[in-house]
């Protein structure tokens, strides 16, 4: 009987051990794993080029608080992990300068960022109708502050009407109501269709809004 007990509490001890052995022995895989995955900015990040030419997100940089506005400063700067490039003699480096212009990002002039466009709102509102956009600054641009950011724009889609063809339709078949029928005004299409374009007047002044741009199409989009 003691014979027996012995080995059935020896088996659950060989078994504990086992597992706390598995378990210690598989630690240093995953530790291995995980320090081994490679980010996902590294794609963005040419190997082995200039490193003063790599885009922000591949480069950690020191702000220089001491730079002036609009002047050009200097940058020191460092690689991120797993991100390679060398200098002008070819030679790896981590730690290299850039020069930029001392200013923020929301700053920048409009062609150096790119925004989220909007086709909920009027274009030909008046006051002119804004909208909460957000602008992200291209990969080439190096500037201060967050790459990401919210800005207020003017509604400036449009939904492919031409104001040529609009024109063009007001002048010839406006007593009809074509202009109004292109520009998705209903209504007001049936209205000069019935009475003959207000015997003239109504095709006559559709004409003058339509040549000012005063007239838009119905969705509130811009002209091509």
């Amino acid at each position: 009987a003691g014979s027996l007990m012995t080995t059935k509490l020896s088996q659950p001890q060989s078994t504990l051990a086992k597992s706390l052995t598995s378990t210690s022995t598989n630690a240093p895989y995953f530790k291995a794993f995980e320090s081994t995955e490679i980010p996902p900015y590294v794609t963005n990040c040419p190997s082995n080029g200039l490193c003063s030419r790599l885009p922000p997100d591949c480069m950690t940089c020191n702000t220089n608080y001491s730079c002036i506005y609009g002047k050009t400063a200097t940058f020191d700067c460092k690689v991120k992990p797993h991100v390679h490039c060398v200098d002008e003699n070819n030679h790896e480096q981590e730690n290299f300068t850039i020069n930029m212009t001392c200013q923020f990002c929301w700053q920048l002039a409009t062609s150096d960022y790119v925004c989220t466009n909007s086709t909920n709102c009027m274009t030909v509102s008046c006051p002119r109708q804004r909208y909460n956009a957000t602008c992200t600054v291209r990969d080439h641009i190096h500037c201060l502050g967050n790459r990401v950011f919210p800005k207020m724009l003017y509604c400036n889609w449009t939904g492919g009407y031409k104001w040529s063809t609009a024109l063009a339709l007001s002048i010839t078949l406006g007593g009809f109501g074509a202009d109004r029928f292109y520009l998705g005004q209903w209504r007001e299409g049936l209205g000069k269709l019935f009475s003959f374009g207000g015997l003239g007047i109504w095709t006559l002044i559709d004409v003058l809004l339509i040549g000012v741009g005063y007239v838009g199409p119905a969705d509130g989009s811009l002209y091509i």
